[in-house]
């Protein structure tokens, strides 16, 4: 409060160090117009004959900032990082689930509504259903996730004393088919139920949008010759001959 009570007299013959506003323009290119510049602006103002940004080359790595927990712990990651690529393998046809990301978009629609079944009726009385009518208990499917990845790292210290994902892949097959033919006994939630869930949020993974988390670079899309979400086909839907199109996201359609 003292500084703004100072004589506008004296406020006027505090003077900066010399040359520091000048110097601090030129080495950041920040102000102009109280904007954050660059490109000609910023090389108006910085000398010419000193690069600043490294030039881009085909070597830098390019990071999906998407792949990021959101619901997830350590653990259960690398729980559903190591199922899911026993579910859907590489092999000679393409990356596994691991190299796709499915691990991160079956977080991700954890952290979302999906994860708590937010549009979904989750009143009682419930009853167990029949077989084609699919879970009808009360727990979230983050809930029911948080179980069984708990159970499947209790059955696997039992049987093979050691956590899921550091069993060999027949091991780990075999504790899938394990909870896929129910021989695992879960008192809260079915274990088969479980599998079909991790099954088909797999399968999703896989396929989905890259905007969601899975199908890393669209490589699922491109095992397929998918050609994603394309604004239009009106250039092409009447060719005689096949087009085969370049896999297109929803996040390039926002950068458009």
């Amino acid at each position: 409060m003292s500084d703004s009570k100072l004589d506008p007299k004296d406020r006027s013959e505090q003077k900066p160090p010399s040359g520091s506003r000048r110097n601090f323009i030129k080495n950041t290119g920040y102000a102009v117009g109280g904007l954050i510049v660059g490109g000609v602006v910023g090389n108006l103002i910085r000398p010419a004959t000193k690069e600043l940004i490294p030039s881009k080359t085909e070597d830098t790595a390019v990071v999906n900032y998407n792949q990021a927990l959101m619901y997830f712990n350590q653990e259960q990651f690398m729980i559903v990082d190591a199922a899911t690529e026993r579910i859907f393998p590489k092999d000679e046809q393409g990356p596994g689930a691991q190299e796709l990301g499915v691990a991160y978009f079956i977080d991700h629609q954890l952290a979302s509504d999906w994860g708590m079944n937010g549009r979904e009726y989750m009143q009682g009385p419930f009853f167990t259903g029949e077989s084609t009518q699919g879970y009808q208990g009360h727990l979230r499917r983050r809930e029911i996730f948080d179980i069984a990845l708990r159970e499947m790292q209790n059955y696997s210290n039992a049987k093979y004393q050691k956590n899921f994902p550091k069993l060999a892949p027949e091991e780990q097959d075999a504790v899938l088919t394990a909870f896929e033919k129910d021989e695992v006994k879960l008192t809260t939630i079915s274990a088969s139920g479980f599998f079909n869930i991790l099954f088909s949020s797999t399968m999703e993974g896989v396929y989905a949008d890259p905007l969601y988390g899975g199908n890393d670079k669209m490589a699922g899309w491109k095992m397929k010759n998918f050609p994603g979400n394309q604004m239009a086909y009106t250039d092409i839907i009447e060719k005689e001959d096949f087009v085969k199109l370049p896999p297109m996201s929803l996040r390039e359609h926002m950068t458009q």
